[in-house]
């Protein structure tokens, strides 16, 4: 009887040992897998889903070594990565962190909604279709969705996102301003943020701008003939004098204000820059060609800068 007991004893610890090392020993994934546990879904079943994906061998040793080995805290929803190889251990604390899989879509600033919508359509692991978004209507930026979000729920996001930040900015604008609504300051800073990457110099630049407009002046701004021809996309290529001229609602060489629309969808710190502008009298600005721009006030001082960077051009073999 002794020796049965012994032997009894010693299968236990075996058993135990095994157990312990199977539970927290390498899990048999050869790559990293994604699974999504849906609201209400208890052990048993995501024990299922994990052993249909190859997270673990069998979903019943799962749920056994989880309620004697797992501390008993319950599992939470949502999409959860599993590295390759991960032990059935750290796959229940996976489940029960609740650190769910994030999963990104960025709008850069200055991106027009034509680019936006392509880029939205070919997320992965969204579903639906939209339609172009209104131009300005979204705010540049990285936006998290889980997978089976809609296309439409996301732009959704990105749209009360720029509602949002356009009100607490239009709230705090400078006095005296030349635009007079939140959708006049979004136009006005869709120029201004395709007319500059130079993060210190939009503030001038939405001067310049805002400056013509009180006085009645043509904005002049090329990206205003490029949108009607390719909706804010490159243009590949020097634009024609006929597109020039051409007369529409967006081309500010042969209109005065601003366009019908925006032109690309602007980032915040455009926006702050057109509702605080600097405090310049300058009308005009050209490259310097260090990458900036140079200002000036008067139309001579601007044919001289402009003769200056014709000289770097030509010094460059562009011209």
């Amino acid at each position: 009887m002794r020796r049965l007991g012994c032997l009894t004893i010693l299968v236990l610890i075996a058993f135990a040992a095994w157990a312990i090392h199977d539970w927290g020993g390498a899990g048999p994934a050869p790559k990293n897998l994604s699974v999504t546990i849906k609201p209400g879904t208890g052990l048993s079943e995501a024990a299922k889903q994990l052993e249909a994906a190859g997270a673990i061998r069998s979903a019943n040793r799962f749920v056994l070594f989880a309620k004697v080995l797992g501390g008993g805290e319950g599992i939470k929803a949502g999409e959860f990565g599993i590295p390759a190889h991960l032990s059935q251990a750290d796959i229940l604390k996976v489940l029960q962190g609740g650190k769910t899989l994030q999963r990104f879509v960025t709008i850069p600033e200055g991106m027009p909604s034509i680019m936006a919508q392509e880029r939205i359509m070919a997320a992965p692991e969204l579903s639906g279709e939209i339609p172009r978004p209104a131009e300005g209507s979204l705010l540049p930026d990285s936006y998290s969705y889980q997978r089976g979000d809609t296309r439409a729920s996301v732009v959704a996001h990105m749209q009360k996102a720029m509602t949002d930040y356009l009100a607490k900015a239009w709230a705090k604008r400078k006095p005296g301003l030349i635009v007079h609504t939140p959708q006049e300051a979004i136009v006005l800073a869709s120029i201004v943020e395709k007319e500059t990457a130079v993060a210190s110099e939009r503030r001038m630049v939405a001067a310049v701008y805002s400056n013509r407009l009180k006085r009645g002046m043509m904005l002049q701004a090329d990206p205003t003939i490029i949108y009607p021809i390719t909706y804010g996309k490159a243009l590949g290529r020097r634009i024609l004098l006929s597109e020039k001229n051409a007369k529409n609602d967006y081309n500010t060489y042969t209109m005065t204000g601003l366009p019908k629309t925006a032109i690309a969808n602007p980032g915040r710190a455009s926006i702050d820059a057109v509702l605080d502008p600097a405090d310049s009298n300058a009308l005009y600005f050209v490259a310097d060609g260090t990458g900036a721009s140079v200002f000036a006030d008067t139309l001579e001082q601007h044919n001289a800068n402009v003769q200056k960077w014709y000289a770097i051009r030509r010094a460059r073999g562009e011209m």
